[in-house]
């Protein structure tokens, strides 16, 4: 083996070891012999790396049973790897541009830092170690030097020519996609280093265990928590950029559900379940829930090839089209939206309302208490409008009737004048204060009028026929989005007050 500083790398011995785990059955039998107590920390430029390692896939094209099967990862997915090398490149948000925008300077101001600081997990196999039929030889191994004074090691990595068909000796336990990534030759990433958490003679049944571990155990971050996060970025410039980048729209949808949630008036005050805790105590909607309604209607491009429908809140930065309305107008017309609702709604002696109020049983009986808004045919367990797809079916309508009838509300008339840009409870009442005035206002209260006789009782609800129940049962899943806002224009077109009447006309069913 062919000994060069180049090939010698310095590493970090890691003990990681209870004693507890002395009494663990390990069975070579069973691929599970015992491991070494420690494993290794160090970097790798990433096109070394690849070039000393292989990886082990399971394979449904051989029949081999699952038991002697030693392939641990999943097929490898090239639009994965192309998609982690473009942000390796640039970073994120350019990595998720067309090709055609990623070499336009205009977007360059998009470029980031492309770190990837979690580590690739490898095991540095041994001297006669056997993977398909091969043996790693003396000349192909890794030699693992440990300094027994201290927690240092020197790895002396072998020179293995390219092309020669030698045997990897490194096998991959987690991160072949980055590695992938780093698949051909190019100068400008040679020298982007992976950081590399490295066993060494690990059994292959342990490598299953630990890519079971590291890929599925652990619980998926909350979805309303990881947008809870987005505050955070709210500040950085290229929020800015407008569609072109999807974060942008999901940052503004969080901060417009806050609105809502922190606004004392809001129907929603308090009511949205922020970070996904227990649906009683924080709840029945999500953040999350608001957030994809929102990107799907609100805050969605003004202009789509798919619909002929865009989103009011989806102006461009340079305002040559759409709406010219700040973060501040955007919350107060989505409050504003929601409390002409919720007050219409607590207003109404329609059947359905008056056989919810009737219903006891309650899915928001905590939120009775303080300021919350209390009304069992908006906040209880038998109404729609305490699902996900209520609130998106209320919202999709909002957005639909005034897109179609902006020039004649004159939405673009409305102007942020105020001295203070901060979103607050305070600037948001105030903002929507100056709503009024305007055609919008009255328009927005014929449609909530309107939607008041809509049944939004939900297949849950005490009372319903049983063919009641299965017209409702059509609202459920992710088809509902759809049915629900469908039958919401059909309802408009033949029960809406006149203005809303002529503007639903215009809404494909």
């Amino acid at each position: 083996m062919k000994e060069s500083n180049d090939n010698k790398v310095s590493a970090l011995r890691v003990r990681q070891w209870l004693a507890t785990w002395n009494d663990v059955i390990f069975d070579p039998e069973q691929n599970q012999a015992k491991p070494k107590e420690h494993f290794y920390l160090f970097s790798l430029p990433a096109s070394q790396l690849r070039g000393l390692a292989g990886i082990n896939r399971r394979n449904t094209d051989k029949f081999t049973p699952r038991k002697d099967d030693l392939g641990i990862q999943r097929q490898h997915d090239p639009d994965r790897s192309a998609e982690i090398r473009r942000y390796v490149e640039g970073g994120y948000p350019w990595s998720g541009l067309s090709v055609a925008k990623r070499a336009n300077p205009e977007f360059d101001n998009l470029r980031k830092p492309g770190w990837l600081p979690t580590a690739v997990v490898v095991n540095i196999l041994n001297v006669g170690d056997e993977r398909s039929g091969r043996i790693l030889s003396s000349s192909e191994v890794i030699e693992v030097r440990d300094d027994e004074n201290s927690t240092s090691a020197v790895l002396n990595l072998p020179d293995l020519p390219a092309n020669t068909g030698a045997f990897p000796p490194l096998e991959v336990i987690d991160g072949q996609h980055r590695l992938y990534a780093f698949d051909d030759d190019n100068d400008e990433v040679e020298d982007y280093h992976l950081p590399v958490v490295a066993f060494h003679g690990l059994d292959i049944s342990w490598q299953a265990y630990l890519f079971w571990t590291i890929n599925i155990k652990p619980k998926k971050i909350n979805p309303s928590l990881a947008f809870d996060l987005y505050p955070l970025l709210r500040e950085q410039e290229w929020l800015d950029s407008g569609d072109v980048v999807h974060v942008y729209r999901e940052s503004r949808a969080q901060e417009l559900t806050e609105v809502l949630w922190s606004t004392p008036g809001s129907p929603w005050f308090r009511r949205i379940n922020m970070l996904g805790g227990s649906r009683r105590e924080n709840g029945s909607v999500t953040q999350a829930g608001f957030i994809r309604s929102l990107t799907a209607s609100m805050v969605k491009s003004w202009r789509s090839n798919r619909s002929p429908v865009g989103g009011i809140f989806g102006g461009t930065p340079d305002m040559k089209e759409g709406l010219s309305w700040t973060r501040l107008q955007q919350g107060a017309f989505l409050h504003t939206a929601w409390k002409i609702l919720a007050e219409k709604i607590k207003m109404s002696e329609e059947p359905w309302a008056v056989a919810l109020r009737n219903d006891d049983s309650r899915l928001d009986a905590d939120f009775s208490l303080g300021d919350r808004y209390d009304e069992p045919a908006f906040t209880g367990a038998g109404t729609l409008l305490a699902t996900d797809q209520g609130v998106r079916g209320f919202q999709s309508i909002v957005n639909d009737l005034f897109f179609i009838r902006h020039k004649e509300l004159r939405l673009a008339d409305w102007r942020d004048g105020s001295e203070f840009s901060d979103v607050t409870p305070q600037n948001v009442a105030q903002m929507a204060q100056s709503l009024e005035s305007l055609p919008a206002y009255n328009f927005l209260v014929e449609l909530c009028e309107s939607l008041t006789s809509f049944d939004w009782r939900s297949s849950s609800a005490v009372g319903l026929s049983d063919e009641e129940r299965r017209n409702k049962a059509a609202f459920r899943g992710s088809g509902g989005y759809k049915e629900l806002r469908s039958q919401l224009a059909r309802h408009l077109k033949t029960e809406g007050i006149a203005d809303v009447r002529d503007a639903a006309a215009h809404l494909a069913s």
